[in-house]
């Protein structure tokens, strides 16, 4: 008997697909570490953390397995969220980087999916053309507060899969220029956005949900690509209508502009690793040169 028998409906083999998935998590302060948490859960083998930051007493209205003891001795959040993956999965492998993502684009390009928890739409551009360039689908979260007027505040969110085929984060507005230039002219003075632990369990939620409908054989969708609104208030959940009517092709990221700028195949057929020294033998040369084809997308 397994662990995780009672998910066996995701179809053949899917345990086995799980384990040898690794899913990277970019910004673990709200959202992601409940995503983090389900991933667990679930039974995802491999990981790949990214946050810079430290926890903080604030962070404690919202981020999954923070603690006062971790707020006192000033923990890494992905410090954190390695201890609580492994607590409840021992043989995961996970890999942290107390760094911005920009600095650790190489554990990325392993992932076979990407989940953002970032709460700036400059770094939500950046990580989507990102994971655009090396073909892979990046699962984007988003939540807010909104003052109405005189009669309280609506929270209200949304999850995008943007994906090869589908619409990215310009096409669907998450990202506009007008935001990108209002997100700098408050640059150092705009403080946190308001974030509340049930709305970010909701958005983490359908995030996880994705991640496993693209792992595992168990419900294909009919078109690429996802939008998901969240009504905090009304507790709804629906497909946002700009991407149920959205029938274009992406415009901001030609089919063409994808592989890695810096990929040399002359180092993989001389029989030289990235340091420069020989292979070990022909089979090994042949091995990894297919593997960087996969890793680093030739095309």
């Amino acid at each position: 008997m397994s662990w995780l028998d009672r998910q066996s409906f995701l179809g053949a083999k899917s345990e086995q697909r799980l384990a040898d998935a690794t899913v990277g998590l970019v910004g673990l302060g709200g959202g992601n570490s409940h995503v983090a948490q389900q991933l667990a859960h679930v039974g995802i083998g491999n990981f790949v953390l990214i946050d810079a930051d430290l926890i903080s007493l604030t962070n404690l209205n919202r981020l999954i397995g923070g603690t006062w003891w971790y707020v006192l001795k000033r923990t890494a959040k992905v410090a954190i969220m390695k201890r609580m993956i492994l607590a409840i999965n021992p043989k995961a492998r996970v890999e942290i980087y107390r760094k911005q993502w920009q600095l650790a684009g190489d554990a990325l390009k392993r992932c076979e999916v990407i989940v953002g928890g970032l709460d700036n739409v400059r770094s939500k551009d950046e990580l989507d053309a990102f994971c655009r360039r090396f073909l892979i689908p990046y699962i984007d979260q988003g939540m807010d507060v909104h003052k109405l007027g005189g009669h309280g505040h609506l929270v209200a969110g949304q999850v995008v899969l943007s994906e090869p085929g589908s619409p990215c984060l310009r096409c669907t507005g998450v990202v506009t220029d007008a935001a990108l230039v209002e997100e700098s002219r408050r640059y150092g003075a705009a403080g946190g956005r308001p974030q509340v632990v049930w709305s970010n369990g909701v958005l983490a939620s359908l995030a996880v949900g994705l991640v496993v409908q693209l792992i595992t054989p168990w419900s294909r969708r009919t078109r690429p690509g996802a939008y998901l609104s969240y009504d905090g208030n009304s507790g709804l959940v629906v497909e946002a209508e700009r991407f149920r009517r959205w029938s274009a092709s992406c415009t901001h990221y030609p089919n063409a502009a994808v592989g890695d700028m810096t990929f040399d195949i002359r180092k993989y057929m001389a029989g030289e690793n990235s340091a420069g020294q020989p292979r070990v033998s022909l089979v090994e040369r042949i091995r990894l040169y297919f593997r960087a084809m996969k890793n680093n997308m030739l095309v």
